[in-house]
């Protein structure tokens, strides 16, 4: 009987979670003759994959109306090298604080697990003076550096607490056969490393993707991401709302980290239980 409830409890939940998504799904084949009927579960009776072409290809996000490819370019363009400098910086900074102690260290693992917590909001504006001082304010390298900073205390976090669960036997062995801080990083530590590497990707990737308010503030009008571009969709239209291009629009924002999720959700939970949230 237990059993019969815990089944039932996850079956409400995931059709709690789903149903959103389904009404997006729908409505977004739908001809706005039949969103207009008002039944938003109704499945379409003349489905048409036309308000996708038209969010790519056609929608107007601001004074351009080019649709939002150029911002999924774009978010390409940040996520990439955000990701890889993001878990890359990471990782060596974990491993440092594993295993190799300085002075300070703890106060410096310190101010990093603070950072996680301070809002970005009050960041901005000191952020803005300071990329501007260093002429990057509006550009490509400008905003992926924001997003590295942003995305170091996190990835920091997870690696050294993933590597805080391996044996210090190994860096000992390998001290004594005479290898360096490089060498022990590259050749033991990496090889160890795939599944809180995957855990890290996949939270920089959905964090970067998702953002709007860095995009925003300090990508320039020329590298806005796909998130910017979907807020001018919705708030610029003018006339008729097309709910069914929008709703398009917001499925093709989402399928990136989605389709990320559903590709490598195995992968994910298996980093955190290999050491990701041990200390």
């Amino acid at each position: 009987m237990a059993r019969i409830g815990i089944y039932a409890f996850l079956v409400i939940s995931a059709l709690f979670f789903l149903l959103p998504i389904y009404i997006m799904i729908v409505t977004s084949i739908k001809p706005m003759v039949e969103i207009r009927g008002g039944n938003a579960l109704a499945w379409p009776v003349d489905w048409s994959f036309a308000p996708w072409v038209k969010a790519w290809t056609q929608a107007c996000t601001g004074i351009d109306c080019n649709g939002i490819s150029s911002g999924f370019w774009n978010s390409v363009k940040i996520t990439i090298p955000a990701v890889i400098l993001s878990v890359l910086v990471g990782s060596v900074t974990g491993y440092t604080m594993s295993f190799w102690n300085f002075r300070s260290m703890n106060l410096v693992f310190g101010v990093l697990v603070v950072a996680i917590f301070i809002p970005y909001q009050v960041l901005v504006f000191p952020l803005i003076r300071l990329s501007a001082a260093f002429n990057i304010y509006g550009t490509l390298h400008g905003i992926v550096l924001i997003h590295v900073i942003f995305g170091l205390p996190i990835t920091t976090l997870m690696f050294r607490n993933y590597y805080a669960s391996l044996p210090r036997e190994l860096i000992k062995a390998a001290l004594i056969d005479g290898a360096g801080y490089f060498r022990i990083f590259v050749q033991i530590i990496l090889p160890l490393s795939p599944p809180i590497i995957v855990v890290a990707i996949i939270w920089q990737t959905t964090t970067v993707w998702n953002d709007y308010l860095f995009g925003m503030v300090f990508a320039g009008r020329d590298n806005l991401p796909m998130t910017v571009q979907l807020n001018n969709i919705i708030n610029t239209q003018m006339g008729v709302r097309e709910y069914n291009m929008e709703m398009a629009a917001t499925i093709l924002a989402a399928l990136v980290p989605l389709a990320i999720y559903l590709l490598s959700g195995k992968w994910f939970v298996r980093g955190i239980t290999s050491g990701a949230v041990k200390g």
